[in-house]
């Protein structure tokens, strides 16, 4: 168990690389293997993550994040306990486009998403929902950590923004300020006195651009 002082940590972790990050097809909720990158890459960053010596691993329960999370699990030992509430957002009928088919055929909900705006992307979930849904499982979860435990979540881009804003308590109209995650890297919060807060974004950046985050 954690001995490190400072309070609780929750590290956010994305899924690997998939087939349809490389296309930039838009996967919301739709159940997407990883490719042998993205197996790579979760084998590759989990030796960093088992580093921090986590106390409990929570995983969506859509293949590309729960065989990230495996990964994981194989070298420190926990076990993974898979949640639907933090699969990526439903997307509705963007989901299995590329971002050039949505912008094409929805061009002003796809300009409103651009901006930041509240938008139901393809009649699916709005990110305040998809809040609603993820952050109580995340905090139950930081209720069963040791003292100054340590919590690694693994899920999807843009659940991931939408968690980190709601806990820092950001109005969603900033939640865009997170810059993307690039697959099988994390984002970090610490708790402390005043409430959560940021200790990194998008760390164990591999070679490669961000693709697909919300993805």
């Amino acid at each position: 168990m954690s001995s490190r002082a400072g309070g609780p940590r929750i590290v956010f972790w994305r899924h690997g690389q998939t087939s349809w990050n490389l296309e930039s097809r838009f996967q919301g909720s739709t159940d997407i293997a990883l490719t042998e990158a993205g197996v790579e890459q979760a084998r590759r960053a989990s030796r960093l993550l088992a580093g921090l010596q986590p106390d409990l691993l929570i995983s969506s329960d859509l293949q590309r994040a729960a065989d990230t999370a495996a990964e994981l699990s194989r070298l420190t030992g926990l076990d993974v306990q898979h949640h639907e509430g933090l699969r990526e957002t439903y997307a509705g009928t963007w989901q299995g486009l590329t971002h050039d088919e949505i912008r094409a055929q929805y061009p002003e909900d796809y300009a409103a998403f651009g901006r930041g705006e509240a938008v139901r992307r393809g009649g699916g979930e709005l990110s305040s929902e998809v809040a609603d849904r993820s952050v109580p499982v995340v905090l139950e979860a930081v209720e069963k950590l040791p003292e100054n435990g340590t919590l690694v979540v693994v899920s999807h881009g843009g659940t991931i923004r939408t968690m980190l804003g709601r806990l820092l308590d950001l109005d969603p109209v900033q939640w865009e300020c997170f810059g993307g995650l690039s697959n099988c890297c994390w984002s970090v919060l610490g708790r402390g006195a005043r409430g959560w807060r940021l200790l990194e974004h998008n760390a164990g950046t591999l070679p490669v651009p961000v693709i697909g985050d919300d993805t």
